[in-house]
Parts: structure tokens; sequence; C-alpha cells
């Protein structure tokens, strides 16, 4: 029979392989492992656990953690009690994480800590549907108002264990009863534009999904050797969508969300794929050039050499080997630069998957040369993450894959892209008209700007309301711009390209803070914060290089024109930035209002 629930999909996997590994995850300084069969006896008493407490079918509750695997226990937990997941990002706010308990009508919460619950405590007064909270990091026992509000995860569990052996069986029916139609997560869009808006996804959603990659074959190697590192927020649609893609194929997986220890752990743990987002590649390409520059003349001259070795090798592909100069060259530069590159990665690493974001096509070719591929894929929200991927056997960079199997795709006459299949959202939380209007005709309006070569592979240019139009009347996609500026130049760190109905196009800049320090010292200069150096005539003209390399390569009607550079960086903390890393472009753009009228003053080209 075909597997219609989440729940079906891990306990079909439970029973296929029992004893073999499942998750890897860090506790007390070392590693521990899950076999499936484990898991299975921790997520059975979460789940007898929070039906003790009374949680109904398709009842919500939320998860307001980083990345660890109690979210993963918890969420399949509560999934097989016939819950629904609603995901909060752990570096939401009090007022976020209210809206969105609130707005999804949940009943039951984890939280990570006592950091994390201080932020329901004190929005109590907004939490009145919020019956039980559960920590993963404490004792519970706490007490809001008449009844113990809180309890810890061991107490649920132990909980569970009771209820479980009292009716037994009851564990099995109850998973057993979701339907594919059941809705199983609620996952809240990132807010850019306004208020996020809670996207429900069915149990049919992810299993379709999880299928669709399967059949795609972008991870068909050995399940006994294929390791994937957990580091995304589970909170986000790509980190969640992957788990049920494990459920689905059974690779073991090592889950630590702190991204401090994420060098240490991929040279040590030594995955077969990553997930991630371009703002690492991003960070890691700038890196790589810098150091580059830091070790002299010599070793720059070098490492270009190995680059551009590298990328032709990467365009020749398999038919290196005839190329007996090519092949060689290739050999000194693994050896001098791209080797010790991929050793950061523990030196077995096969690709890694790339979405939330376009990737700048500089990045991907720098990683592709260097012997680390990047598939990227493309997906919403809406769409339980991935509709489309690159793989080994069709992978054409710059463009995000063809169409998984089972989407459909086309685009309307403006260019947006429209999609409609299996595991598209069943709408938004509580919104009919949005609902509506995303959903138009069966077809989810995506949102974003593309192309479709005549093979199928799909490109994003922009998205539609992000599309900037000049007062000339020329239509400029800025997240292209700005993803080529920071891929040009080590020192830029974010850039918000500006236009809308002005008479030439402009952008404002900030800086990665460690380049710059590097700069400061490269320089023999004593300052060395953003703050402290960004009206140095030096370092602009840095900057202004970048710029006028990237100038060269576009139209004259959407050139960057003019720059400023700021002294701090877009951030999440200050509103500026989403927890996936996306520009709140309105928020910047009435935030730096003086700045950007500033650069329209004056004749740019006497400037």
């Amino acid at each position: 029979m075909t597997v219609q629930s989440v729940p079906a999909l891990f306990l079909d996997r439970v029973g296929d392989t029992p004893g073999e590994e499942a998750f890897l995850y860090p506790e007390a300084g070392r590693w521990r492992s899950l076999t499936w069969r484990q898991t299975e006896e921790r997520v059975r008493k979460i789940a007898c656990g929070l039906r003790a407490l009374g949680l109904r079918d398709e009842e919500r509750c939320a998860i307001l953690s980083s990345t660890r695997i109690e979210w993963i226990l918890a969420d399949l937990g509560l999934l097989c009690a016939g819950g629904a997941t609603t995901t909060i990002y752990p570096s939401s706010t009090p007022a976020e994480c209210a809206f969105i308990l609130s707005n999804s009508q949940s009943a039951f919460a984890f939280v990570e800590n006592s950091r994390q619950l201080a932020k329901l405590k004190e929005r109590g007064a907004d939490l009145t549907l919020l019956r039980k909270v559960i920590v993963f990091d404490g004792e519970g026992r706490e007490k809001v108002g008449p009844a113990e509000w809180v309890m810890s995860l061991a107490e649920l569990e132990a909980l569970g264990g009771a209820h479980d052996a009292s009716q037994p069986g009851l564990f099995e029916e109850t998973a057993e009863r979701v339907s594919p139609s059941s809705l199983a997560t609620i996952v809240y869009t990132s807010g850019t534009t306004g208020q996020p808006k809670g996207v429900e996804l069915s149990h049919a959603s992810w299993v379709a999904q999880a299928e669709a990659v399967e059949r795609s074959g972008i991870l068909d190697h050995d399940r006994g050797e294929a390791l994937h590192y957990l580091w995304l927020p589970l909170s986000h649609v790509l980190g969640k969508m992957i788990g049920t893609v494990q459920l689905r194929m059974g690779f073991s997986t090592a889950v630590d969300g702190r991204v401090e220890k994420l060098a240490a752990n991929l040279a040590m743990l030594r995955p077969t794929f990553v997930c991630a987002v371009p703002l690492l590649f991003e960070k890691l390409h700038s890196r790589a050039q810098q150091k580059a520059r830091q070790g002299g003349a010599l070793r720059l001259a070098v490492f270009r050499w190995a680059l551009a070795v590298g990328k032709e090798r990467a365009r020749v592909g398999a038919r290196c080997w005839r190329r007996l100069l090519l092949a060689a060259q290739w050999e000194i530069a693994d050896r001098l630069v791209f080797r010790r590159m991929r050793t950061m990665f523990g030196g077995r690493l096969r690709f890694f998957l790339s979405g939330s974001a376009p990737l700048a096509r500089e990045v991907g070719e720098f990683f592709e040369a260097a012997g680390l591929r990047i598939f990227e894929g493309y997906g919403l929200t809406e769409s339980a993450g991935a509709t489309h991927v690159n793989t080994a056997e069709r992978h054409r960079p710059g463009t995000v894959g063809m169409a998984l199997p089972g989407m459909e795709v086309r685009l309307t006459e403006d260019g947006e892209v429209l999609m409609r299949g299996p595991w598209i959202m069943r709408g938004y939380h509580g919104m009919p008209r949005e609902t509506a209007e995303a959903l138009a005709e069966g077809w989810l309006h995506t949102g974003d700007v593309g192309t479709i070569d005549g093979d199928g592979y799909l490109t994003i240019t922009d998205r539609k309301k992000d599309l900037i139009k000049t007062s000339g009347g020329k239509y400029i996609a800025p997240q292209e711009l700005e993803g080529k500026l920071k891929a040009l130049s080590p020192l830029v760190s974010q850039v918000l390209v500006h236009g809308e109905r002005r008479n030439y196009v402009t952008a404002l800049v900030t800086l990665d803070p460690v380049a710059v320090a590097a700069w400061s010292k490269e320089h023999g200069l004593s300052a060395n914060s953003v703050a402290d150096l960004v009206s140095n005539p030096t370092l602009r003209a840095e900057v202004a290089r970048a710029v006028d390399s990237l100038n060269a390569t576009l139209p004259r009607f959407a050139t960057l024109n003019r720059f400023t550079l700021l002294p701090a960086e877009f951030s999440e903390a200050s509103g500026e930035v989403t927890p996936s890393s996306k520009l709140k472009r309105k928020v910047i753009e009435t935030r730096y209002r003086s700045q950007l009228d500033a650069m329209y003053t004056v004749n740019p080209r006497s400037a």
C-alpha cells in the first residue's frame, strides 16, 4: 500500500531498517548515535505524552528552538500523535512568537531553553490558548497562574511511557489514523513585505515531495555510506523538507545547528552532502579571495592561475583526460590550492545543495573549479520547499535545474513562474482571500520571474515585486546585480540596489567585518572596524573597482552610478533582514531614505 502520511513514512522506515543509524547528535562534548528503532522509542513516548495531555487531531503544537535532535523528535512525536507542527525561528522576538502562536492557535509549544521560554512568559497575556509548554533544556515545574504551565521534555517522555503502557496499541492506532489531507505543518513565510503568512502543508505534500526527490536521483548513493550534515534552521522549509526525504530514503543525518561549530564538524564528521543557503558560499568565497590576497603577489598569482585552470577543467568536464596539458595543470592546481579546500569539508563531500535564494554564478563557478559541486535548487514555503533541482546527470550552472517529477511549471506573459503539483500548499492559515489570489485557477503564483530554456531548465531572474522600473522605463533585476557585486569583492557583505522611478541606479553596500579587519592589517592601518574605516578613500576605491568591473558587464541603464558604504551590516535584530537572510527592502529603503536621496542630489558623472 502506498504510504500516505509522515507517521506512516516514519514507521515504515523503522520497520525496514531498525538497526541502522538514523541520527548523530552532540551531547556532553561527544557525538552520540540513534538507530531508527531507538528513535521510534523516543518518538513514541513524546506522542503518547502529548495525547495524555489532551492533544487533539490536527491541533497545533509549536516548536521554538535551534536545530537539534530534540526538534526532530518533537516534530515526529507530535505528527505521530495526530497533531500539526507550527515552526518558529529561534531568533524571533517575543512579539513575533506571540503573533505566530496566536495566529496558528497553537495549544502546545516546545521551547529550547529558559531564554526562549522567557519570550513566551513576556507575552503571557497574549497566549491564552497555550495550554502547556515543554522545555528541552530544563527541569520544568515552573508555575504560571493557577496551573503548572511548564514541564521538561524528560517529564513528557515519562508521562508518555506510562500512558503507552496503560493503553497498548494506542500509538499505532493514532498514527495510522492520520490521513493524507490532514494538516501536518504550518510554516510561516519570511515576511519581507509585511506580516508573515502561515503556509498550511498537508501530510500528502511532504510524502509526495519526498518521493519526487528520490525519483530525481540527486541523492542516489549508497545509504550505508551517505551522511547528511544538518545545520539549517528546521523552522525553515528547506531544513524541514530534507527531514522528510530522510524518512523516505533512510540515510543518516548528523544534527547540529550551532553555526560556530560548522567548520570543525564538517572536517570531523566528513559528510557526503550538505544543504546550505547562498550566504554560506558567499562568505567562503570571500574568505578564499581574502586569504589569497594576504599571501602576497606570488600566492595571489598562483590562486588566480589555479582558478582559471579549475574553471577550464569544469567546462571541459569528462573530456578532460583527452587534454593532457590541462590534466597536468589541474593536478598541480589541485595540489597547491584546491585539495586543502576540500579537506575543510572532510574530503568525502559529493555535493552541496543550495536553496532559499539565488546563488551568484561567479560563486558557483568558483566552487566548481575547486572540485566542489553546488547543485542549485528552487522552491518556496508555499511549495513545501523544492520544486526544481540540478543533479549530477542534469546539471546546468546558472539555472535552478529541471522540475522534480510530478511538478508542472509554466510562465505568464510577464515571465512569472506558475506551478501546479501534489505538494503545493493547501492555503494560508485563516486567510481565504490571500489563498485564492496565490492559487488562482489551481496554479501557485510564485511572484518570481524567470525563463525556461528548451530543455526545461528554469532560471530565476528576480522577484516580480522587486523588479525596479527606472524613470526611463527600463526594468532592472536587483538581486542579480547584488549577487554579482558580492562575488566580485571579498569586502562586500550585503548590497541593496535602488532605482525605482529614479533616473539612474544606486546601491547601499555593507562590508564584511572580518574581511575589513584583514584588509586594514594588510594596509598597515590602526583602525580595523567597519565603522572606523567606512570613509577611508582607499577602502572605498577598493569597492569602487568591483563596481566598475560589474558595470563593464551591464547595459548603460543598469549600471550602478553611485554607491554608499554603510557603517554596519543589515541585521535581523534591527528588523532589516529576515531569519532566512533575505533583505527587507521596504524597511531598508525607508530607514536609509536620506542616504539614498543624497545619491541623487548631484550629477553622478561628476561625483
